[in-house]
């Protein structure tokens, strides 16, 4: 009689537990590294679950049109099981705009022979238009994007720089670095600016992450590439978009290895020598070299102070990027804005850094990339135009 109470007072508790936490998407979507012929779509859920993409082109036809196909994170051959789900979408045609939805379903108790399923969720699209979003054009003459930095949690602030961004004035968003105080945990991510991202425009926009300084510290700190997925698999790698080729790097720390605060735990000197001879190959390739315009991204800059980080890119990045003609360097870290002209500071090329509680808009052609910074007040602070084949 015992066993059987214990049977029932566990089942039952287990039923109301469930009604009490029903199983639901807990954040996103939102999309990353979607280039000409695939996209990669990642979501959170509340409890551990089997998850795909449905996609579809949009052509006009409703989404329940027919069967859709579906894709699903595998490892070794089996789909995976999870509360982070992060699904390549594959085999998609280069310039065509798509529309997708997410579904999950809840797993409730998995065992070598047996799996038990429970609801299954999925986002709208029976009351609200799909999610879309366009694969790249590698002819495409244009591109548009918007860069912000340091934002460090404040999601208002977030919302008042990135509040006007549609796709028909942004290809993609780049979040240039300290876009938390540090990682400590997925809800600090989600609450610091995934959320507010996705509501605002990322389901639809991918954003581009250059790693900050605080997103190198926190327990959940080797966690990054889960969240933020690059195509070299290391927080720093590069891309074509339009007339310009990025190269995005990442400085690590800011003081010495062996400073106090890391704990004995840093190991950023080596691995910014190692990261110079990536860039030295980067920069080598016939697809940088035939851009018409070549920008640098790492949020702290090689110019504008003598702190150790600093030292050590003007050491290891600049002399590379000196060689290999880049128009302009982005960063961020400072928290105020300054632009160094090229010529100054080792650096053969001008560094624009930018402030926190400031956007800044590139719009760039074949023969020019203009550079606008506003504040939150959509007030403009300073504009750039740079002229292609004027690099030195």
């Amino acid at each position: 009689m015992r066993k059987l109470f214990l049977l029932l007072f566990a089942l039952f508790s287990g039923i109301g537990l469930r009604a009490q936490n029903p199983f639901r998407i807990t954040f996103g979507p939102y999309l990353q590294n979607v280039t000409a012929d695939g996209a990669t779509v990642i979501w959170g859920t509340s409890s551990d679950a089997l998850s795909w993409v449905e996609v579809a082109p949009d052509d006009g036809n409703h989404f329940y049109a027919e069967e859709r196909p579906q894709f699903f994170e595998t490892v070794l051959g089996k789909r995976t099981v999870g509360r982070l789900h992060t699904v390549r979408v594959t085999g998609l045609a280069p310039a065509t705009a798509y529309r997708y939805r997410v579904c999950s379903k809840e797993v409730t108790e998995q065992s070598p022979y047996l799996v038990r399923y429970g609801q299954t969720i999925c986002s709208d699209v029976y009351r609200r238009k799909p999610y879309c979003f366009r694969t790249p054009d590698a002819r495409q003459r244009t591109v548009s994007f918007v860069m912000v930095n340091d934002v460090h949690e404040d999601s208002d602030m977030l919302a008042s720089l990135l509040g006007d961004v549609n796709k028909e004035n942004c290809d993609f968003v780049f979040f240039n670095g300290d876009m938390v105080n540090n990682m400590s945990g997925e809800q600090q991510l989600v609450d610091g600016f995934l959320a507010k991202s996705t509501e605002l425009f990322a389901a639809e926009i991918p954003f581009f992450f250059a790693r900050g300084n605080h997103e190198t510290r926190g327990l959940f700190s080797d966690r990054y590439l889960d969240y933020f997925p690059t195509s070299t698999g290391e927080p720093y790698y590069s891309f074509r978009a339009g007339p310009v080729f990025f190269i995005v790097m990442d400085g690590g720390e800011d003081k010495p290895d062996s400073d106090i605060e890391y704990y004995g735990l840093a190991d950023f000197d080596r691995y910014r020598a190692e990261q110079a001879e990536w860039i030295r190959r980067t920069v080598a390739s016939e697809e940088f070299r035939s851009a018409p315009f070549r920008v640098a991204v790492i949020h702290v800059p090689p110019a504008g102070s003598t702190w150790h980080g600093t030292l050590e890119l003007r050491r290891h990045f600049v002399p590379v990027l000196n060689e290999a003609g880049i128009d302009v360097m982005l960063c961020g870290h400072l928290h105020k804005h300054r632009y160094i002209p090229a010529g100054e500071e080792e650096c053969d090329f001008p560094v624009l850094v930018n402030a926190k509680g400031h956007a800044l808009d590139v719009q760039a052609t074949e023969q020019e990339m203009v550079l606008k910074i506003r504040d939150t007040e959509k007030r403009p602070v300073k504009e750039i135009v740079l002229k292609a084949g004027e690099r030195r």
